[in-house]
């Protein structure tokens, strides 16, 4: 079977029979389309271990991702393991359909090293929560404050619930908030349940009561006289700045984005005796070991425990 044939139905049947997402089926469109071009495929016939191999060799000595113009070194592990998770789907879906082609278990993906965690403090975490009320004092009535009330929702709703930052921007604005709780559908469509705290409902009726708009998304660009702009939904790239605008404003030097919340959200669990399932639920990982990279906190108090209570001889 012809290469981008096969390509076409394993990228519709991951979209409709899988539920992936827009942006997970655009990535593997770009992962598999650079390997047929890279390696001259064809047909499916044409996929080889030796292919593969070769494929994997070239990952290894392509360049990295220039920051701030300085050479990055080599493309990363973790880059060269999406291609290959890639086409490993690929060649499972092939062999799902009959389509005769290489096994996917000649695929090995390269050894990473551990995770490293963004974090910020306690502190700097209440810092950053407080830096939007610190604002707020000073515009109190003023029409810009509906913006501040805004954002203060933002960050409470982050730290509260642990949602992604897509899953935050999805939100619209009829949420119960009568209750502590609502239903959020994350990655892979799957649907779970997050938590509300005091802060997080105070601070999003607030937020609401100020808007004079019946616009449907939860959170929506203002303009300065406090009505919405038609169909401005705040985009990721926006929530990421008001994130980091309120960090800077906290005197937080390190990078701080919606994802940091979302560390800082699990990492308080677990420092406050959550076990590692429930946390896992909440934060809506498919994978218990996506969410064990949080166990250094649990570490640390081992650490504590240690101390206290080991005997010293």
């Amino acid at each position: 079977m012809l290469f981008n044939d096969a390509k076409r139905q394993f990228l519709e049947y991951i979209e409709i029979e899988k539920g992936r997402s827009l942006k997970t089926v655009e990535n593997y469109d770009h992962y598999l389309s650079r390997f047929a071009l890279d390696m001259n495929v064809k047909s499916v016939g044409d996929i080889s271990e030796d292919t593969l191999r070769e494929f994997r060799l070239k990952l290894n000595r392509a360049p990295g991702v220039k920051v701030r113009g300085q050479s990055a070194g080599t493309m990363k592990k973790n880059t060269q393991n999406y291609y290959m998770i890639a086409l490993r789907s690929f060649l499972k879906f092939c062999k799902k359909r009959n389509i005769s082609a290489t096994s996917p278990d000649v695929i090995e993906l390269a050894k990473t090293g551990a995770r490293h965690l963004d974090l910020i403090s306690t502190d700097e975490l209440s810092r950053l929560l407080k830096a939007p009320h610190d604002a707020l004092s000073a515009l109190r009535g003023k029409p810009d404050s509906i913006k501040i009330l805004r954002d203060l929702a933002i960050l409470e709703l982050f730290f509260s619930t642990g949602l992604r930052l897509s899953e935050l921007c999805s939100l619209n604005r009829d949420l119960d908030l009568s209750k502590d709780e609502f239903s959020i559908r994350g990655k892979g469509e799957k649907v779970r349940v997050v938590f509300l705290s005091e802060d997080a409902k105070e601070a999003i009726k607030s937020y609401l009561k100020a808007r004079k708009d019946m616009d449907e998304p939860m959170f929506v660009d203002v303009a300065i006289n406090g009505v919405s702009r038609q169909d401005r939904r705040l985009t990721p790239r926006s929530i990421e700045r008001i994130v980091k605008h309120y960090a800077i404003k906290a005197g937080i030097s390190k990078k701080v984005t919606p994802h940091v919340l979302r560390h800082s959200f699990a990492t308080d669990l677990l420092s406050n005796g959550a076990d590692i399932r429930s946390v896992q639920m909440m934060l809506g990982h498919a994978n218990i070991a996506t969410t064990q990279v949080y166990t250094h906190v649990t570490d640390r108090q081992l650490k504590e425990i240690h101390k206290k209570f080991h005997s010293k001889k």
